[in-house]
């Protein structure tokens, strides 16, 4: 499996030397050159696998440097029950509606990113080892990419993190989840401005290939293609548990801001899941509900950006998305340049009359919708009342969305994004209650809380950084 750049301008790599770069060096994402196809027996045979055996038959298809021998006790130490709660990893439960949830947020931060960034953490520390190298990570996270890369990375030999987010905007158990871990190799930068300031500080650092070689950076946002690749083995395992055989076909709900996690279902049914459709719940912040509706990609400017009670997806430019036009317009990695240089400039760009639009709703199955504040309320009062089921406000925007385009017997799987407790304010006021935590985080709020506050200015982080490594 060789990996090349949406941009165009990247040799062919192998997935260790992806692993550790972020961005490809012309500033395109990296993509496989042609994805692994699995056909009817490799279902029949997967289907009753573990989730790390899972795991492992699917990471090999891409990790084909990394020895078989040195891989799978990787993946086995990541999905362990001591790690994820159960056995099961990621159980799948069914509202009285029929709504299936799948339960991705029993990691140690309580969220989705916790399935990826365990991984990653480990494949990292291992890579590094074999090269001898050390490794500073620079990201950019809305709430929950931060503590999972944070808790991941936490302690490992030969790797440090800088983590951006946007000042205030985050829960404050999600700040309490970063800001208060004691370890050396943890930097936590508050950015006064929007996570798209973060994540655009965080690109433009991983432009500046000088500084980016010297100080050995790299990163961990779903820019990250082994991070989505970890993220496509929970499709393979929600269309099992969902279905009885491999006849039947499954849809999938997914909230969505950065593109990440929707991304890794569109390419496990590249792969071969039998999966109909692929439906986006966005919030107020509907970029993504807009291109799919219209055609038309206009990204927003952090002015244009609301604050909103499912605060992790108040994005307004999806990092991935880039890398789903680029299958769209057929691979064209001069067109993908000309279009992304629309959206770097502000203006976004227009593909309703673009031949290739068809695809997105027909052969790729992609259709969406969004949810606002008094959505999700609703929901979360409703599937309450009806299965004493807690949502967080995410997944209620996916369960809203899902609830909303649901066919007559379609089967619809929506990805659960956190748990409740991370987000107490808004489960106050949707239910009047506080929901549960883990005794492991109780008082997680009141411990100290280490974080430098720093201006939406590139040059000012890369300052610090320097200053840190010093």
């Amino acid at each position: 499996m060789r990996y090349i750049s949406t941009r165009g301008e990247m040799p062919p790599k192998t997935f260790s030397e992806i692993l550790l770069m972020g961005l490809a060096p012309d500033g395109g994402l990296v993509m496989p050159e042609s994805y692994p196809q699995i056909d009817r027996s490799q279902l029949d045979a997967w289907r009753s696998l573990s989730y790390a055996d899972l795991a492992f038959e699917i990471l090999r298809l891409f990790a084909d440097d990394i020895p078989e021998q040195d891989l799978k006790p990787l993946v086995d130490m990541t999905y362990r029950a001591e790690v994820f709660g159960s056995e099961a990893i990621t159980p799948l439960s069914r509202l009285q509606d029929g709504t299936a949830i799948l339960a991705l947020s029993n990691g140690p931060t309580l969220a989705f990113k916790d399935m990826a960034m365990q991984l990653l953490g480990n494949l990292f520390e291992y890579v590094l080892a074999q090269r001898g190298e050390t490794l500073n990570i620079l990201g950019a996270t809305s709430g929950d990419t931060g503590s999972a890369a944070e808790y991941a990375m936490r302690g490992k030999q030969g790797i440090s993190v800088f983590m951006l987010s946007p000042d205030g905007r985050m829960s404050a158990f999600q700040r309490a989840q970063m800001y208060s871990l004691p370890d050396a190799n943890i930097h936590n930068i508050a950015i006064r401005g929007m996570f798209d300031d973060c994540q655009d500080i965080v690109k433009a650092v991983s432009a500046d290939a000088d500084f980016k070689a010297r100080h050995r950076i790299g990163t961990v946002n779903s820019i990250n293609w082994a991070r989505v690749v970890a993220q496509v083995v929970y499709y393979f395992k929600g269309y099992f548990n969902a279905t009885a055989g491999n006849d039947d076909t499954v849809s999938f709900a997914v909230p969505s801001g950065n593109f990440g996690n929707v991304c890794a279902g569109y390419i496990a049914k590249r792969m071969g899941l039998p999966v109909e459709r692929l439906i986006v719940a966005t919030n107020e912040n509907d970029v993504l509900c807009e291109f799919f509706a219209t055609g038309r990609y206009r990204p927003r400017g952090s002015t244009e950006t609301h604050v909103t009670s499912s605060p992790s997806m108040d994005i307004s430019k999806a990092s991935n998305f880039e890398r789903f036009v680029f299958d769209l317009v057929g691979r064209d990695s001069l067109r993908i340049k000309t279009l992304w240089q629309a959206v770097e400039s502000g203006q976004g760009f227009d593909l309703s009359s673009d031949p290739a639009f068809v695809r997105v709703a027909g052969e790729f199955g992609f259709v969406a919708g969004r949810s606002h504040h008094g959505d999700r309320l609703t929901t979360i009062r409703s599937v309450w009342a009806s299965d004493k089921v807690m949502l967080d406000p995410h997944t209620a925007d996916g369960v809203k969305v899902a609830r909303e385009l649901r066919r007559p017997g379609e089967t619809v799987v929506c990805l659960e994004t956190a748990l409740p407790v991370k987000f107490a304010e808004t489960m106050e006021e949707a239910l009047g209650c506080t929901p549960p935590q883990p005794a492991a985080l109780a008082g997680l709020e009141a411990l100290p809380q280490r974080v430098v506050v720093l201006p939406a200015e590139t040059t000012q982080v890369q300052a610090y950084i320097e200053k840190s490594l010093a």
